[in-house]
């Protein structure tokens, strides 16, 4: 009996390999193995470097940056303590002080 996994789009136990690939025949759905497991690796938070945030961090704005109801925003240099991680486009959720509760992207601060 082979050890070729059900299709992850479809879960047909009938995939099949095709060289480096693996195919579904009943969907079509065709995936590499080897790219699935380093997309797994790939996922999480970066900053503006490219390190992985986690949740607790303290990160520092690395761009002047307007905030709505504020007149001077927030200034690049800024360290920002105890992040979290939220889902979606603002994707760290944290305390500014001066300002409050917001939502920051990632790509505007680096981890200190």
């Amino acid at each position: 009996m082979s050890n070729i996994p059900n299709c992850p789009k479809c879960d047909s136990e009938y995939a099949y390999e095709d060289g480096a690939l693996r195919v579904c025949p009943d969907c079509g759905h065709e995936w590499n193995p080897n790219a699935a497991a380093a997309e797994a690796e790939e996922t999480g938070v970066k900053d503006a470097n490219g390190n992985l945030l986690q949740d607790g961090d303290t990160v520092t704005v690395i761009k002047g940056l307007k905030v709505k109801g504020s007149p001077t925003g927030i200034k690049a240099g800024t360290k920002v303590k105890n992040i979290r991680l939220v889902e979606g486009d603002h994707n760290i959720d944290c305390k500014v002080d001066g300002i409050g509760q917001m939502g920051l992207k990632s790509e505007f601060v680096k981890k200190v």
